[in-house]
C-alpha cells in the first residue's frame, strides 16, 4: 500500500483551473482499483491519496497520468507502508 502526498507548487487559482480533470483522473483510478481514499490537506496546500499497486514504479506510472503532475502543478511524494493494524471497519486492507 502507498501514501501519495501532493504539495501544490502554484497558486490555488491555477489548481482550480485543472481540478475537473484531476477529479476525472481520480475517478478513473478508483474504477481501476488503484485508489482507496483521497482528499485535500488542511490547510489546502495539496492532497493525500491512499493507493494500492504492485510496486512503487507502478504507482509512479499512475501518478504521471494526473493532470496536476502533467502540468507541473504539484510535487509528489510516495511512501510505501504495510498495514499491520486497523480499525475493525478497515481490516480488509490488512495484508
Amino acid at each position: 500500500m502507498y501514501i501519495i502526498s501532493l504539495t501544490y507548487k502554484v497558486p490555488l487559482e491555477k489548481i482550480d483551473q485543472h481540478l475537473e480533470d484531476h477529479v476525472a483522473y481520480l475517478n478513473t483510478q478508483y474504477e481501476k482499483g488503484h485508489f482507496l481514499m483521497s482528499g485535500k490537506k488542511v490547510p489546502r496546500t495539496g492532497g493525500v491519496i491512499l493507493a494500492q499497486a504492485n510496486d512503487k514504479e507502478e504507482v509512479m506510472r499512475i501518478v504521471e497520468r494526473d493532470p496536476f503532475y502533467a502540468n507541473q502543478l504539484a510535487d509528489y511524494g510516495v511512501t510505501e507502508f504495510i498495514p499491520s493494524k486497523s480499525a475493525k471497519e478497515l481490516q480488509f486492507l490488512l495484508v
